[in-house]
């Protein structure tokens, strides 16, 4: 009797571990909060974005921006390009709403970044379109690369555009002008570039990515996303998947 229960406890063990390696392959959604340490709104989100990091089913990745530099504060982690993704992301929902705190969640919907209702609702909404997420995603550190692995299609046919993303787990910033002056405030998930790998075309996809093409010593994880559409029109994401590569 013993014995059987060992047993049981360690084919648990094994689905737990299996449903966990599951999960992080295939995340339920992929969060992107453009912030900015301009923006007096901001913190809360940020704050929450770290909460929702937590969850091993989300990918989340802060996307900061620079347009709030003019308020006397220069944003030290924010990329031009952010603001450039964000404002593709409102003319291909044709709403054009640009604002921080901004969440976009799964490529197609926005809510406000510390709204954390609005931001669930807008994870179980999104989940209604069949494309979402259903596209197995493998990446693996092997030595001195990450290797990217991306499934085909039941039907061999789809489009979309694989990113890989160079992330920060947590930076501290102190504020000392503008808006959020005399603030200390940690973002979470910091992307620090973007790298096209290439394009899917609904086959077999491979990419290997040499470590020292991104790795400066401050980069902690490497996200994969597959997002249908270009990049000055993103819609869906398609897969995506994460890695430790610190």
């Amino acid at each position: 009797m013993a014995r059987l229960r060992m047993l049981s406890s360690l084919a648990l063990a094994s689905f737990a571990l299996v449903s966990a390696s599951a999960l992080r392959a295939e995340p339920r959604a992929v969060i992107e909060l453009f912030t900015s340490q301009g923006c007096s709104s901001c913190p809360a989100a940020d704050r929450l974005l770290a909460e929702f990091a937590h969850d091993p089913t989300l990918l989340t990745m802060t996307l900061a921006v620079d347009y709030w530099d003019y308020l006397g504060w220069k944003d030290t982690l924010a990329l031009h390009g952010h603001a450039s993704r964000q404002r593709a992301y409102a003319a291909a929902r044709g709403d054009r709403e640009v604002y921080t705190p901004q969440a976009v969640i799964n490529g197609i919907a926005h809510a406000v970044g510390s709204d954390k209702a609005a931001i669930e609702r807008a994870i179980e909404t999104t989940h209604k379109n069949a494309a979402l997420l259903t596209l197995p995603v493998t990446l693996k550190r092997e030595g001195e690369k990450v290797t990217v692995t991306i499934a085909e299609a039941p039907d061999h046919t789809g489009q979309g555009e694989v990113w890989l993303c160079p992330i920060t787990r947590a930076v501290p910033v102190v504020i000392t002008r503008g808006e959020n002056r005399g603030r200390n405030i940690t973002y979470t998930n910091v992307v620090r570039r973007w790298i096209k790998l290439g394009d899917w075309t609904g086959t077999v996809a491979r990419f290997e990515v040499p470590l020292s093409s991104f790795q400066n010593g401050e980069i902690d994880e490497a996200a994969v996303i597959v997002q249908r559409g270009v990049a000055s029109a993103p819609k869906v994401m398609l897969g995506a998947a994460h890695v430790p590569v610190r």
